[in-house]
Formats: C-alpha cells, sequence, structure tokens
C-alpha cells in the first residue's frame, strides 16, 4: 500500500492511499479519515460510497463530513466508484464504465476482468483497512449518494450482521425498473432480469429488510427523481413495516449542496447505532 497524502483535519488524519486489489485486478485509490482518538485504539467506522462520475476525492472534499465525524470519534472510508488505469474497460457514456461500477461484480465482457466492485467494497478493502488501521472490525455503519446509496443499501441488507446501520443520500432506489440501473445491468451482469433483483434495494428491502436502524435523505427538487425511483423503497418499506426514516427535504436537489446539509444528522444517526451496547 502506498501513501499518496496524509492531512492534519480536525485533530485527526485524512489520508490517501493507493493499493493493488485483488478484486479488480488494478490498483484502487481511496480517502481514509481517523479521527485523533484511534492513536489510542480502533475506533468504529462509517464506509461512505459515492455517485456516478465520483471518485474516491468527490466525498472526501465536498460532503463536509470530517468535522462532523471527529466530533464523533469515527473514521471515514472514502472509496473509488470504479476500477481505472490502463486496461480496464470504459465508455463514453458518463453513466458506464469508469465512474459508474454501480457496486456489483461484472459477468460480461469486457467488463467481468475488472469491475468486481462488490467484492472490492465488500471484501478487499475492508480487510487492508482493518489490517494497517486503527478501525473497529465489529462497529462498521455504511451509507451513501445516488449510485452509491444504491450500493450502501444493497451491500448492508445482503451483508447480514456486518454494519449497525445503512443511510443514503437520493439513493437509487429500484435500478430494476430504472434507466439507471436496466442499462448497467444488463451490461455488466447480462440479459438474464432474474440476476438483477439481488442487486435492487426496493426488492432486497421487501425480501429480507435491514436488522437495524435505516435512514434516506432525497431532495424534492431532486432533478433524477424518476430515476431514483424512491416511491418503490417507500413502498416495501410500509409493506415490510421496517423501521426507517425516510425524508423529503424541500427544496433540495441532487448536488453536493444537499448532501453537506444533512450530513450532521447521517453522522449523528450512525454514531448512535456504533456506540450503542
Amino acid at each position: 500500500m502506498e501513501t499518496v497524502s496524509e492531512n492534519a483535519c480536525f485533530g485527526g488524519v485524512q489520508g490517501v492511499y493507493r493499493h493493488m486489489s485483488d478484486a479488480t485486478g488494478c490498483e484502487m485509490t481511496f480517502g481514509l479519515f481517523l479521527p485523533q482518538e484511534a492513536k489510542d485504539g480502533p475506533v468504529p467506522v462509517l464506509w461512505y460510497l459515492s455517485g456516478l462520475t465520483c471518485t474516491h476525492e468527490n466525498a472526501m472534499v465536498k460532503a463536509g463530513a470530517q468535522g462532523w465525524a471527529a466530533e464523533q470519534g469515527i473514521a471515514l472510508v472514502f472509496p473509488d466508484t470504479s476500477p481505472r488505469g490502463e486496461g480496464v474497460a470504459d465508455d463514453d457514456a458518463f453513466d458506464l464504465g469508469k465512474g459508474a461500477g454501480f457496486y456489483v461484480n461484472a459477468t460480461q465482457a469486457p467488463w467481468a476482468p475488472h469491475f468486481r466492485m462488490w467484492d472490492y467494497i465488500a471484501e478487499d478493502l475492508p480487510k487492508l483497512v482493518m489490517r494497517n488501521f486503527a478501525v473497529d472490525e465489529e462497529r462498521q455503519a455504511i451509507t451513501g449518494h445516488s449510485m452509491g446509496g444504491h450500493g450502501a443499501l444493497t451491500l448492508a441488507m445482503t451483508l447480514a450482521g456486518r454494519y449497525r446501520s445503512v443511510s443514503a443520500f437520493a439513493p437509487i432506489c429500484n435500478p430494476v425498473e430504472s434507466d439507471w440501473g436496466r442499462k448497467q445491468f444488463s451490461a455488466y451482469l447480462g440479459d438474464e432480469e432474474a440476476g438483477w433483483a439481488a442487486h435492487d434495494a426496493s426488492l432486497l428491502m421487501r425480501d429480507r429488510g435491514f436488522d437495524g436502524p435505516v435512514l434516506v435523505d432525497t431532495g424534492t427538487n431532486d432533478q433524477f427523481l424518476d430515476l431514483l425511483r424512491s416511491e418503490a423503497l417507500f413502498h416495501a418499506v410500509a409493506e415490510r413495516r421496517q423501521p426507517a426514516t425516510l425524508r423529503m427535504q424541500p427544496g433540495y436537489d441532487h448536488s453536493y449542496f444537499f448532501i453537506s446539509s444533512f450530513m450532521e444528522d447521517h453522522v449523528t444517526f450512525h454514531a448512535e447505532a456504533l456506540y450503542a451496547g
């Protein structure tokens, strides 16, 4: 693992690191904020999964999460959203290829050799982080924005017991019925739609739910509401009678101004779960 940079930040350290990933078969870069409490021992960790077109850097710089995480003594991990580099397949469209991994393991050419973001987030990167930094494996939570909100919700509901809480900012809620999903799943996973359900938060909510607290915020002025299909997740939560806080925030759009406005709420929400018991 290579240290790209480390900067003092709210009494802790904001680092950027690069490593060779077994999952993606290429070099990956991630950001990690460690609060000052990490000097004394392992601290809880909140994973932040970013959305389309983002790298590790977008949320690290724009979300305003470090200050709130420092107050709570929580580490933050900011992974990249896809494999990158020479030899990694790409597409001219912004919503396919580099920057658009969709947190799945691709099975189709030309994506399959590198686009294994599910394994990267679920196994590869956590092992690296736990091995090299003072982060508590028993106290993890996960959040994300848009495509990353989709990833956070699907990982949380699939990896039972891994995360104590899950939240999302404007998540893609029902990708099997949305152009933000059908296009990518067809490319990455093939045309057999039965295999797509494992990566749909609304379908997983109906089938499994989440054994812990759930928080979802979406703006009423989100320019991508038709693609997000928030109503599908809301209906699934009601049908399952899943305890959850689902909020439509008046006037907010899909931007990082929206995310930073409610980041304190989300970090506090996760802190309550991470420090419970």
